[in-house]
């Protein structure tokens, strides 16, 4: 028996494909691996995202994946989806993943691996998948991927701060593969990028808020750290972190504050999710916002993948 080597390429699809988080981490774990991925497909409903995706990449997501037969999908070896959380209908899994997660779009996730049958899957959500509906939306998950499915399934929570991104985010990793596999989900950081790293030096003066407002802010909150992310919540508490909080698609613009001076620029919010400077901004700053605050965390991902590959494509 000669010794396994890994595939020299690897196709993919790119599910509820946003700007291209999982894009950019798979292409960095897979050149890590000596591995050419290519992207057969990709889909994404927004059309704002879409038009990032393609100016990046040169492919158009197609729109709707609800509108998309699974048959209609060519053959692939692994499946990306960072898919939104919904709750599922039906509690009793007696009927069929057809009926526990229909009307959600985890439901267009399982009928295309069951159509499909990839190798592996890597998905990606929110933490609150894991308490969500008291528990039931990921054992419903669960029972379909494993049970219905036939898929080996593992998950964990990850920090993007323990991944050299100077976020607070935390999000639910799930990988699955027809062959058993032992996740290892220790992961080695180098290189971890401070907040220093990722703030621009030149910043356009919209961003600032008035020398009056300035003012009022620093008489009621005092940084430890400089620089530092002022977190402002509705009531006006200010409290103050060497990272950012979670950046969140509607929000972040109003609350999360740099030295309490001005808001963050919509390139310093792709630098915290760990897209390269390459990446090409082309729709407004709200857009960019609302993009960034719905990407994955790329180095996180990333790191994911490069260890979750080898375990099940050897």
């Amino acid at each position: 028996m000669g010794k396994k080597e890994l595939p020299l390429a690897i196709t993919y699809i790119d599910l509820f494909c946003g700007i291209g988080g999982f894009r950019y981490a798979s292409s960095q774990a897979f050149e890590k691996l000596g591995i050419k991925g290519k992207c057969l497909f990709s889909s994404d409903i927004d059309k704002f995202a879409a038009a990032s995706y393609e100016a990046n990449f040169g492919e158009k997501p197609v729109g709707d994946i609800t509108k998309v037969k699974e048959t209609d999908i060519p053959d692939f070896d692994l499946l990306f989806a960072g898919f939104p959380c919904q709750a599922f209908s039906i509690c009793g899994l007696q009927k069929g993943f057809a009926d526990n997660t229909k009307g959600t779009l985890f439901f267009d996730i399982a009928r295309i691996l069951k159509e499909k049958q990839p190798h592996a899957f890597v998905l990606e959500n929110v933490k609150n998948l894991v308490s969500h509906d008291g528990g039931k939306t990921i054992q419903t998950i669960l029972y379909v991927l494993k049970e219905e499915l036939g898929y080996y399934v593992d998950y964990r929570v990850l920090n993007a701060l323990d991944f050299g991104l100077p976020q607070k985010r935390e999000r639910i990793i799930i990988v699955g593969s027809k062959k058993p596999f032992d996740m290892d989900w220790e992961f080695d950081i180098q290189n971890p990028l401070s907040l220093k790293d990722i703030l621009e030096s030149d910043v356009d003066k919209k961003h600032y808020a008035s020398a009056e407002i300035i003012k009022k802010r620093k008489q009621m909150h005092t940084a430890q750290t400089t620089p530092a992310i002022w977190h402002e919540n509705k009531s006006g508490n200010i409290s103050s972190y060497p990272y950012s909080c979670a950046l969140r698609a509607g929000a972040s613009y109003n609350y999360l504050l740099v030295d309490g001076e001005r808001r963050l620029t919509p390139r310093e919010m792709l630098r915290l999710q760990g897209f390269p400077d390459e990446f090409q901004i082309v729709v407004s700053d709200f857009q960019t916002r609302k993009q960034a605050g719905n990407a994955i965390p790329v180095r996180m991902v990333e790191k994911v993948i490069e260890k979750f590959i080898p375990l099940v494509f050897l």
